[in-house]
């Protein structure tokens, strides 16, 4: 047995093997395993939503950062609503799709597909900023990394890309160490710094960015601004509800617990970090992040400082593989309901969404790219798409509530009344403060994705009407079938080719283009596969040892004044074409050496005829491969000149 291409041997090794149907199990993640692998992004949100309420509030001076306390709280009620609502999202509609599904059911196709759109362009937002703040805060820590950024982005994104592509259970299970780490260390510094702080004496390090006078009056749209900015920290709270068939049975069950474990676990920390950011009297500082602040006045700049610094670093990097978790389910939903190509809904050899997966990951290396790994001129555009869809959720439910009436019904339409209100009032907060710094960003991509849905949707309804989709066809009757081979020279894949070609048709014709003006090559066939393997020995022409071969197949030899070779094959095709209503088929010989480096050398006439036939419904293009082993002829090679005496 042939040993396939090293490339593809070492893509197994790293991707494993592929796996069976009722394999599917191992893939499946648990409620704690669900923390990682679909709730980093809302968990290590509390690096940058306390900060960003911090900057809000510095606009109106020092005095205005006592605020951060009651507006991280409205915050936590916030997440409240939404944990509760994304509960109940999961019971509703077990298959997955959050927002989309949601919307789909109560509100219509419009607002489903815009639901869509926000949580693509979230995701993908997701994964960049996710990646850009880890990789930011480690060339924090290591300076000298700076001017590497964009690799160490590309390197890690690359990284979480195959760890998904083996299956988000074993992406789940890689990551749960830190992200164990990451949650007990921070849950320490803030009772240490509750409890009894050990580094309130240090000096700051860097200088503050809180203005000596405030350019802004603290008044509600301060307050609201500073809401909105914050609650760039609930982000990835529906990635729970988006991923439930990635959930052990019973699904629904195990998805809620992952999604109240989230909500304890973020509400505590918000609220834990605002008590201290206050008591410590933190604000915006060059160089130094609010919660590195507060983790040093905590427990100091010692050992766990460090730890804690380098599991967040390391974490920040990871959130990056919520999106990885429910961006292909939302693509195959859309797949399915013919908004985006079929072939998203196709799972690979190991049992996930291939094509959204590679797709998620190809845009968010351009978004990396385009920014060079900057955080902050991503973070204008995050939390918008997520608060659209958060919105059309709640308000989804509230018509889900009003149609179906269960007991109790009224309490939970309020609860989803009250998030919509809120989620929309902050998404237009968003849209209206950081349209000019990178926003308009989204309110163009947005729209842009939902006009793909359209015409994907529009062309599949043309083309199921051309392919008579739920129609009975007539039956199918036996056509004679043509076989036209090009053939170049005499040989082992030549006849290959015929014996695969006799047992396909009634008719076999082999074809060779012959050029009459010897400028031009003369009888030698410009292009050949086979040129130097079949050469005619004693100078015998082409005619002469196929009629002494005699393969029983008849040769035509086409005669051009031209250059190419392909328009002949394509004129002698159109005449069969005109002369019988045959089904034609043009088996085209292939070489396949071992090694890539040489396939390079092969196969012309395949690349330029293929590509001639490529446009055309009348003719089927087939192939017949040859294996060769270029090293073991040249051994055989070897053998027999060191066999001949001399």
């Amino acid at each position: 047995m042939r040993r396939g291409p090293a490339l593809a041997t070492t893509w197994r090794v790293l991707i494993g093997r592929p796996l069976r149907a009722g394999e599917a199990a191992s893939q499946e993640i648990s409620s704690v395993e669900g923390l990682p692998a679909l709730s980093l992004d809302a968990l290590t949100s509390v690096a940058y939503g306390p900060e960003a309420i911090l900057v809000v509030l510095a606009g109106a001076g020092a005095g205005a950062l006592h605020l951060v306390l009651p507006v991280t709280l409205a915050i936590i009620a916030l997440l409240a609503v939404l944990v509760v609502s994304y509960r109940q999202v999961i019971d509703a509609y077990p298959g997955g799709g959050g927002a989309y599904a949601v919307s789909r059911a109560n509100l219509g196709p419009g607002a489903s597909q815009l639901a869509a759109a926000s949580l693509i362009v979230d995701y993908t937002l997701t994964v960049a900023v996710s990646i850009a703040a880890g990789v930011g805060a480690l060339t924090s820590a290591y300076p000298r990394l700076t001017g590497a950024t964009v690799p160490l982005c590309l390197g890690t994104l690359a990284v979480i890309t195959l760890l998904n592509l083996r299956g988000l259970g074993e992406s789940a299970r890689a990551f749960l160490l830190p992200t164990t780490v990451f949650i007990v260390g921070l849950l320490g510094v803030i009772a240490v710094g509750l409890i009894h702080p050990l580094g309130t004496q240090l000096p700051q390090v860097g200088r503050s960015t809180v203005p000596a006078r405030g350019l802004e009056t603290v008044g509600i749209l301060l307050v609201l601004k500073a809401f909105a900015a914050g609650c760039t920290a609930l982000t990835g709270v529906e990635a729970i509800a988006n991923g439930v068939p990635l959930f052990k049975k019973p699904r629904t069950r195990t998805a809620k617990r992952t999604e109240l474990l989230l909500g304890v676990i973020l509400a505590v920390m918000l609220a834990g970090l605002a008590v201290l950011v206050r008591r410590f009297h933190v604000g915006p500082r060059s160089g130094q992040t609010v919660l590195s602040q507060v983790m040093g006045a905590a427990v100091g700049r010692h050992w766990a400082y460090y730890l804690v610094s380098i599991t967040i670093t390391l974490v920040l990097a990871l959130a990056a593989n919520t999106s990885f978790g429910g961006l292909p389910i939302l693509a195959s939903l859309l797949a399915r309901d013919d908004h985006l190509p079929h072939r998203f809904s196709l799972r690979g050899d190991r049992l996930v969404f291939t094509n959204g997966i590679w797709v998620l990951s190809l845009f968010s290396a351009v978004l990396l790219v385009a920014v060079r790994g900057n955080t902050n001129a991503l973070i204008p555009m995050f939390a918008i798409g997520v608060f659209t869809g958060f919105t059309l959720s709640q308000v989804g439910l509230v018509v889900h509530w009003w149609r179906t009436r269960p007991v109790g019904w009224r309490r939970k339409a309020a609860v989803n009344g009250t998030g919509a209100v809120v989620t929309g009032v902050s998404t237009l907060i968003f849209l209206v403060s950081k349209f000019t710094e990178g926003a308009w960003v989204v309110v163009v991509a947005v729209p842009a994705f939902i006009v793909v849905f359209h015409r994907i949707r529009a062309y599949y309804r043309r083309a199921g009407t051309e392919l008579g989709l739920g129609t009975v066809p007539p039956r199918p009757h036996r056509r004679r079938t043509t076989v036209v081979v090009p053939v170049t020279q005499v040989s082992r894949l030549t006849g290959q080719a015929l014996a695969e070609a006799l047992s396909l048709g009634q008719e076999v014709i082999a074809v060779n283009v012959e050029f009459d003006d010897d400028e031009l090559g003369g009888s030698e066939p410009a292009g050949d596969a086979e040129r130097g393997q079949g050469q005619s020995r004693g100078g015998a022409s082409l005619e002469e040892l196929w009629a002494r071969w005699d393969p029983g197949v008849e040769l035509r030899v086409l005669h051009t004044d031209y250059a190419s070779v392909t328009r002949p094959i394509v004129d002698f095709i159109d005449e069969l074409r005109r002369e019988r209503d045959d089904q034609i088929v043009v088996l085209i010989p292939v070489v396949l050496p071992a090694d890539l480096r040489y396939r390079p050398l092969h196969n012309q006439i395949d690349l330029v005829l293929s590509a001639a036939l490529r446009g055309r419904d009348d003719v089927v293009v087939a192939r017949v491969p040859m294996g060769i082993d270029a090293h073991r002829g040249r051994r055989r090679a070897g053998r027999l000149s060191a066999d001949r005496p001399g």
